[in-house]
C-alpha cells in the first residue's frame, strides 16, 4: 500500500515553497545554503546570500524552492523579522561545534519566532558536523527531545556538514516535506494519535471505499483504493503484507472479510509514525481534501449567485435524502435522532455543524436531547438559510450521492414575489423586533416547546429558533425566527440590504406596560422607513405578549388607532405563560405567504406617495394638453391645405 509515483504532477496547488534560514552568526546558513544549491563547499561566502531557487525537479514532488539567507547583523533585525513572517518553513542554525548556539535555539530564536506569530514548520540544524567533538557522548535525540517537548512546531531535527557533503540535500527536503505533508493537521505529537479531523476525513475516504457496505475493505477494494490513490495495483502478496503488519499489531484491524475501519486508521498512524505522511496527504488530497483537512474549495462553488433578496432552500430531493439519513441512523427506531447518533451520522464530516451557534439550541428537542424529524429537517433548513456552500459541504460529507448543485435551489426576488402577489418559498425569516423584557425570547421558547422562565435575562446577541408549521391543507412551512435585541436595531438597519433577507417582521410589546408598547411603535416605524427608503419593504404584525397580566389603559385604543393608521392587522394577543398563543406562527406564515399584505406605510412614506402621485397627475395634464395642442395643429394644417387647394 502506498507506492506514491515520483513524477506526479504537483497536486498541492503551490508554486513553491519559501525556506528561510536563520540562526547565531558563524553558524552556517550560508555555506549550507550554497552547498545545496551548487553541490559544491564554498571556498568564500558573502555574508548574506541573495534568493537562491532549486528547480522543480530537484526533489520528487516536484515544486520549486526558494532559500532565503538572513543577515546575523542587531541592525538587520528587522529584515529578519519580515522574511520569517513570510515564510513557509523556517531552518534555524546551530554550530555542531558551539554548544552555546544550540543554547540560543530554545533562549532567543524559538521564542522569538511565537513572538511574531511565525505558525509554520521548524527545522533545526546542527551545521558543522565534521567538526563537532568526538568525544561528546549526547546523541542528536537525547540532545533535542526536551527542546522538542517544549517547542511542539518543530517538525524535523538533522545534522549535516556542508564541508562533508553530509546530509545537505536532506535539510531543505525536510523543509519542503514539512510544508507540502505537515504533520500538525494529521498527528498529535503529545497523545500520539491521529487528530479529531483527520480520523473523520479517513473515515468517510474508508466508507466511500467500502462499496459493499460490509464495513472492511476486501482485497478487491483495497486494490481500488490503491489504484485511485497511487495509480499502481497491489500485488496478492503486498495485500497480505499489509493485512499480516496490522493483524500482529491490531486483531480487530482485520476480519474475514477484509480490513475495517479500525486497522485502515491503525495503519495511517503507522505510516505517520514512521515519517511517511506524504502517504496520508496523497490518500486526502485525491478525496478532495486540503491541508485544513476540509473540503478543498474547487470542490464546492464559491457562493451561490443570488441577489440580497433571495434565500437558498433544499430541493425535495435533498429532502427525501434527508429523511432517509434520518431512519438510518435512528438506531432505537424512537423517531428521533439523539445527540450520540448525530454525532455518528456528522462523524464523516470536519465537525459536527450544529454543536454551537446559531445552530446548537435553534431547534425543538425531547427530553432526552434528541431531534424529530421536523427538527432534524429544521435544521438543515436554517444552515441552508443562513449559510448554503456549509450546508453543502455537510451534505457531501454525509454521503449525498447526486450532484450536490441538485440538492440546492434559489428563490425568486422577494420584490417579485411582492409584484406577482404570491411566493413559492417553503422556508420563511421571520425577524422578531421589540424592546426589552417584551417577551421575545419567551415566544421563541414556545415556538420550540420550552417552558417559559420567570427569571429574565437580556438577550444581547442575535439568536434563532426554527421549526415546521403545519398551514391548512396538511402544507408544511419551515418559519425562522431571529431574535433582534433592542440595542442591536440600529446596527442592523445601518445596512442598507438588512431586511433583503426577512420575509415578515413582527413587533412584540408587554400589553400590560405602555412604554413597552410606545418603543414598539417607534422600531415599527423604524423598520417601515427603512423598507420605504431602500425598496425592501416586508409584511408586518404586532404581538401583545403577556396577555394573562392587565393591559395598560387605552391599549385596545392606541392599537386600533396605530394599526389602521400604518394599515396592518390589529396586534396578535397571546401569552407564552399560559401557553395561550392564538396560532401566532401559523398567522405569521400566512402573512409571509401573502408578501403584498401587511407591509405598513409610515407618514413619510405616505407623503412621498401623495407626491408621486401629484407628478404623474400633472405630468398626465401635460400629456393630455400637449396631445391636445398637437391635434390642433395637424386640424389646422388640414384646414390650410385645404384652403390653399380651392384657391
Amino acid at each position: 500500500m502506498a507506492r506514491a509515483s515520483a513524477g506526479a504532477a504537483n497536486p498541492y496547488g503551490r508554486t513553491g515553497v519559501r525556506i528561510v534560514v536563520a540562526g547565531d552568526r558563524g553558524t552556517g546558513k550560508s555555506s549550507l545554503i550554497v552547498t545545496a544549491a551548487a553541490e559544491n563547499f564554498p571556498a568564500n561566502v558573502p555574508p548574506v546570500l541573495p534568493p537562491t531557487r532549486l528547480p522543480e525537479d530537484f526533489y520528487p514532488d516536484r515544486v520549486p524552492v526558494t532559500i532565503i539567507d538572513t543577515s546575523s547583523r542587531v541592525e538587520d533585525d528587522g529584515k529578519v523579522a519580515e522574511e520569517l513572517k513570510r515564510a513557509d518553513a523556517v531552518v534555524l542554525t546551530y554550530a555542531c561545534d558551539e554548544p552555546s548556539t544550540l543554547d540560543r535555539l530554545s533562549s532567543f530564536w524559538l521564542p522569538k519566532l511565537r513572538k511574531l506569530e511565525v505558525k509554520v514548520p521548524v527545522i533545526v540544524v546542527g551545521c558543522k558536523l565534521d567538526l563537532r567533538d568526538d568525544n561528546q557522548q549526547l546523541s542528536l535525540e537525547q540532545v533535542m527531545s526536551p527542546i522538542m517537548q517544549q517547542f511542539r512546531e518543530i517538525e524535523t531535527c538533522i545534522e549535516c556538514s556542508a564541508f562533508k557533503h553530509i546530509q545537505i540535500p536532506e535539510v531543505f527536503y525536510y523543509a519542503q516535506k514539512a510544508v507540502l505533508h505537515p504533520t500538525g493537521p494529521l498527528f498529535d505529537q503529545e497523545t500520539q494519535t491521529l487528530k479529531p479531523r483527520c480520523v473523520r476525513a479517513l473515515k468517510r475516504i474508508f466508507i466511500l471505499c467500502d462499496h459493499d457496505r460490509d464495513g472492511a475493505l476486501s482485497d478487491a477494494e483495497l486494490n481500488d483504493f490503491q489504484v485511485k490513490c497511487f495509480n499502481a495495483p497491489l500485488q496478492p502478496s503486498e495485500i497480505i503484507g499489509v493485512k499480516r503488519v496490522v493483524a500482529e499489531k491490531l486483531p480487530e484491524g482485520v476480519n474475514e472479510r477484509g480490513l475495517t475501519l479500525t486497522g485502515f486508521l491503525f495503519l495511517h498512524a503507522l505510516f505517520i509514525e514512521k515519517g511517511r505522511l506524504e502517504t496520508t496527504w496523497t490518500v486526502l488530497r485525491k478525496f478532495g481534501y486540503n491541508n485544513d483537512i476540509k473540503l478543498a474549495d474547487e470542490l464546492l462553488p464559491s457562493s451561490f449567485k443570488r441577489a440580497p433578496d433571495q434565500s437558498v432552500e433544499l430541493t425535495n430531493e435533498a429532502i427525501e435524502y434527508l429523511k432517509g439519513i434520518f431512519e438510518l441512523f435512528d438506531n432505537n427506531q424512537d423517531g428521533a435522532l439523539r445527540p450520540r447518533e448525530i454525532e455518528e451520522l456528522f462523524s464523516t464530516a470536519a465537525e459536527s455543524p450544529w454543536e454551537k451557534a446559531p445552530y446548537l439550541d435553534a431547534a425543538e428537542k425531547d427530553a432526552f436531547g434528541g431531534l424529530s424529524l421536523d427538527g432534524f429537517l429544521s435544521e438543515w433548513s436554517l444552515m441552508t438559510l443562513l449559510d448554503p456552500s456549509w450546508s453543502m459541504e455537510n451534505l457531501i460529507y454525509i454521503g449525498y450521492p447526486g450532484d450536490p448543485l441538485s440538492a440546492f435551489r434559489v428563490t425568486r426576488r422577494r420584490r417579485l414575489d411582492r409584484k406577482k402577489q404570491q411566493t413559492d418559498r417553503n422556508v420563511f425569516q421571520c425577524f422578531v423586533f421589540g424592546p426589552n423584557k417584551a417577551g421575545k425570547s419567551a415566544l421563541l421558547n414556545s415556538f420550540l416547546g420550552r417552558p417559559v422562565s420567570d427569571n429574565y435575562n437580556s438577550s444581547t446577541e442575535e439568536r434563532y429558533a426554527v421549526n415546521v408549521v403545519d398551514q391548512p391543507g396538511g402544507i408544511k412551512k419551515t418559519l425562522v425566527l431571529k431574535e433582534i435585541p433592542e440595542d442591536g436595531v440600529s446596527k442592523l438597519l445601518s445596512d442598507k440590504e438588512s431586511l433583503a433577507t426577512c420575509d415578515i417582521a413582527i413587533f412584540v410589546h408587554d400589553s400590560s406596560d405602555v412604554v413597552s408598547w410606545k418603543r414598539a411603535t417607534e422600531l415599527l416605524v423604524e423598520v417601515a422607513g427603512h423598507g420605504e427608503d431602500t425598496g425592501f419593504e416586508v409584511p408586518c404584525l404586532i404581538v401583545a405578549a403577556k396577555d394573562d397580566l392587565n393591559s395598560f389603559p387605552m391599549a385596545i385604543q392606541d392599537s386600533t388607532r396605530v394599526s389602521q393608521d400604518m394599515g396592518i392587522e390589529a396586534p396578535i394577543p397571546i401569552s407564552a405563560k399560559l401557553g395561550d398563543l392564538n396560532t401566532v406562527f401559523r398567522r405569521i406564515v400566512s402573512a409571509a405567504e401573502h408578501p403584498h399584505l401587511s407591509i405598513p406605510e409610515t407618514e413619510a412614506g405616505r407623503s412621498r406617495k401623495q407626491y408621486h402621485r401629484l407628478i404623474n397627475r400633472s405630468l398626465m395634464f401635460v400629456s393630455v394638453g400637449a396631445a391636445v395642442a398637437i391635434v390642433g395643429l395637424a386640424a389646422y394644417r388640414v384646414y390650410a391645405a385645404r384652403k390653399n387647394a380651392s384657391g
